[in-house]
């Protein structure tokens, strides 16, 4: 029986590295982490601050339900992100590409 590594069965599946379908899953699977690091962030700095998904979500307009989404990496939109930042005095700086960086809250 034959072990495979991960880059060999991506590369069976997807193709190798510089093929649209591999490029393509790469920057799904980028997309997905960094979501879930954002997602990560903002649980740490609502619990820095004593406060609940229900609570957090009563002070931006959303339900403890979107908060736990947000906080899981799904559903993120910008505005949302930009409330639930100034509510939780966190500091933003964002890298947009060929745009320019630009500071937040």
């Amino acid at each position: 029986m034959k072990l495979y590594t991960h880059e060999e069965l991506l590369d069976r599946d997807l193709g190798p590295i510089g093929t649209p379908e591999r490029d393509k899953f790469n920057q799904e699977v980028a997309e997905e982490i960094h979501a879930y690091k954002v997602g990560e962030a903002i649980k740490q700095a609502r619990l820095a601050n004593n406060l609940t998904q229900e609570q957090l979500g009563e002070k931006i307009g959303v339900r403890k339900s979107q908060i736990s989404k947000i906080e899981n990496g799904d559903n993120i939109s910008l505005s949302t992100l930009m409330r639930i930042f100034k509510t939780l005095g966190v500091q933003v700086a964002l890298d947009l590409k060929g745009i320019g960086r630009l500071s937040l809250c």
